[in-house]
């Protein structure tokens, strides 16, 4: 009977091995699986006086082979991984809106530029006119299309937010669910192996999301953490997450992620909270990719709208006026806070931002904030330059900063606490509202406000190279010109004729005059190239435009200054008007490639990690066909001990029997 009862332990055990071996092959390409084996141990031996005779074989338990150590390793490079990969994803649809060719926004910008050309060679040409207007508008259309495509990737990037955080609160609750099933499989001493897969799969998925922490319990369950501390799943209770507009800021499309805890309090948790994760990177991308993304796009409507509209109002239309706005600017934003008794609907209650110097415009977001003191402190968010700004108990903040006035009424300053702000984003919404003006081919102002005339009787070799008027209000008046006159000694002084007594005024102090040039005279300049006589009597004569008659419908003078201003300084102190998307374009191209080479970093990292976890969890098919056969035979070599046993049995029953 003892070799009986040894035959039928093996072929149980065997039975067994076999039986795990199958289900490793059968589970082989299921995700989250990890490799399992039989352990056996030997039966205490019986003893027979001269020793101890075996028993046969046991089962101690089925192994699953997982290390926990890869196993969270992998789940955190994975989040790193997922962070990466989505923002990079975000940031390549986004770059779209500052791609080159014939249908770019840049394209749009040169076109309007150049078809001032065609009016400077013909300046009472209506067709020519017509073009111009023409590009204007497209180029309009084409900020409102750049600024709703990006406002459509906001929108999409909040639903995919809502989704995934949707998706966390229900793997969540099914991994609170497995920790009750397996905290009671647990108490039968053993291992329930394949929910304990079932779990580490979940959470492997909630890392792809959110990357959590986790701590085990005593009783076989697992508590996730995100953020740092907060319970997503504690024991068989899951928390729950949610995405809304940050609290400090309400209004201003900024987002976070918030946890419910289970006194129904909300804690919020930033994307540098959250950590990995696709929610971290879409939180970052939300509030800082798409961020930079707006506001070059608006400060580019902004400066280009307010150079174009400055021009021409510098000179004069078909009908002898002066130009006025050609496009519809925002110009002033409202800030955002959540200081006790801010209200963005009144004035007297809130803070804005006003452009005032397009040209000392810096892309940046900007927030005041208050440490308490006579002082607050102006935080230019896109590089973190501070700027001090005194508190009047009065007038509260009034500064300049970057070409933008900042106000804050007193009421507000006074309501202001320690650690609170205003956050500004006076491009967020330039593009969008951007609208011609100037539907009529004669309203387009380019003609010049001023007239200028070179003596004939000049000895030197004085030339004209540009006229244009850079202040309505210093232009000659008409039938007031101003004579230049030339010492012969490389000075100039001028004088202002006056009509009313027919006589010039005394002439101004002397200054140098150098070739190429220009001459800055109240609200005009001109620049002169060559050399003035030296007998001391060259002049030239500067005066309003509409002395001319309807000759001024001939002075081209305002749409040359139009083609000068593509080369025009315009953008962070080096960039020229026709370059600005360019460097526009070069922003979007750096993060985005910056991005890209951290995608395929962490990429890199999680593979390798998973690739670890797999050596020691994953079923290779060769090995596990190779344990078939030999769990097979091994089987086979049981049963062939029962049939032994069974054959001597009936031997001895026969020998009994005879």
């Amino acid at each position: 009977m003892s070799l009986m009862n040894v035959g039928v332990s093996a072929l149980v055990a065997n039975q067994h091995a076999l039986t795990t071996t199958g289900h490793n092959i059968a589970n082989a390409n299921s995700a989250g699986y990890s490799r399992q084996t039989v352990a056996t141990s030997a039966l205490i031996g019986q003893n027979v006086g001269n020793g101890f005779v075996g028993k046969g074989v046991q089962v101690a338990t089925v192994m699953r082979h997982y290390n926990e150590l890869l196993g969270k390793q992998s789940n955190a490079a994975n989040a790193a991984s997922a962070a990466d990969a989505i923002r990079y994803q975000s940031l390549m649809q986004m770059q779209d809106v500052y791609s080159g060719g014939d249908s770019s926004l840049g394209a749009a910008i040169n076109s309007v530029m150049n078809a001032f050309a065609d009016v400077e060679a013909a300046p009472s040409d209506g067709t020519a006119r017509n073009v111009v207007l023409t590009r204007m508008s497209e180029l309009t259309a084409r900020f409102r299309a750049a600024s709703a495509t990006l406002k459509e990737q906001d929108y999409s990037t909040q639903q995919q937010l809502g989704n995934n955080v949707t998706l966390v609160n229900n793997l969540a609750g099914q991994v609170a669910a497995l920790n009750t099933q397996i905290s009671r499989a647990v108490a039968s001493g053993h291992q329930p192996n394949d929910l304990l897969d079932a779990r580490e799969q979940l959470i492997r998925e909630i890392n792809q999301y959110v990357q959590t922490s986790q701590v085990d319990a005593d009783n076989g369950g697992i508590n996730l953490f995100v953020g740092g501390s907060q319970p997503l799943v504690l024991g068989s209770s899951a928390g729950q997450l949610s995405v809304a507009e940050t609290t400090e800021y309400p209004g201003s499309g900024k987002l976070s992620l918030y946890f419910s805890q289970p006194n129904g309090e909300q804690v919020e948790l930033t994307a540098n909270m959250v950590g990995g994760g696709e929610i971290a990177g879409l939180l970052k991308f939300n509030n800082d990719d798409l961020v930079v993304g707006r506001n070059l796009l608006g400060r580019l409507a902004l400066v280009i709208g307010s150079e174009l509209n400055q021009q021409n109002k510098l000179g004069l239309t078909l009908s002898g006026n002066y130009g006025t706005d050609l496009f519809k600017l925002t110009t002033q934003t409202q800030g955002w806070s959540n200081i006790t008794g801010y209200d963005v609907s009144n004035p007297a209650t809130s803070a804005t931002a006003t452009v005032t110097d397009t040209r000392s415009l810096v892309a940046s977001d900007y927030k005041i904030l208050f440490d308490g003191s006579s002082n607050a402190q102006l935080i230019r968010i896109s590089d973190g330059k501070t700027t001090n700004l005194p508190i009047d108990p009065v007038n509260g903040i009034d500064a300049q900063v970057d070409g933008l006035q900042f106000s804050v009424p007193a009421t507000v300053t006074a309501s202001a606490t320690q650690g609170q702000s205003i956050l500004f984003q006076p491009f967020s919404a330039a593009a969008d509202e951007i609208q011609p003006l100037v539907h009529n081919a004669g309203d387009l102002a380019v003609s010049s406000a001023v007239t200028a005339k070179i003596n004939q009787g000049n000895q030197g070799t004085l030339q004209m190279s540009s006229l244009r008027a850079t202040d309505l209000a210093g232009v000659p008046a008409q039938n007031a010109p101003v004579r230049i006159t030339f010492d012969g000694a490389g000075n100039y002084s001028y004088q202002t004729y006056d009509p009313a007594t027919s006589s010039w005024s005394a002439a101004s102090a002397a200054a140098p005059y150098t070739s190429g040039q220009a001459i800055q005279i109240n609200g005009w300049n001109i620049t002169l190239t060559g050399t003035p006589g030296a007998n001391g009597t060259d002049t030239v004569t500067v005066g309003n435009a509409k002395d001319l008659g309807d000759g001024y419908k001939l002075n081209a003078g305002n749409a040359s200054a139009f083609l000068a201003l593509r080369d025009t300084t315009i953008f962070d102190g080096g960039t020229t008007l026709s370059d600005g998307f360019s460097s526009a374009m070069a922003v979007i191209g750096t993060r985005t490639q910056s991005a890209k080479y951290a995608a395929e970093l962490s990429e890199t990292v999680a593979n390798n990690l998973n690739a670890d976890r797999t050596a020691v969890s994953g079923v290779n098919l060769d090995e596990e066909a190779a344990r078939l056969l030999q769990y097979q035979q091994a089987y086979q070599a049981s049963a062939k001990i029962i049939q032994t046993a069974q054959s001597l049995f009936d031997s001895v029953l026969n020998a009994v029997g005879g």
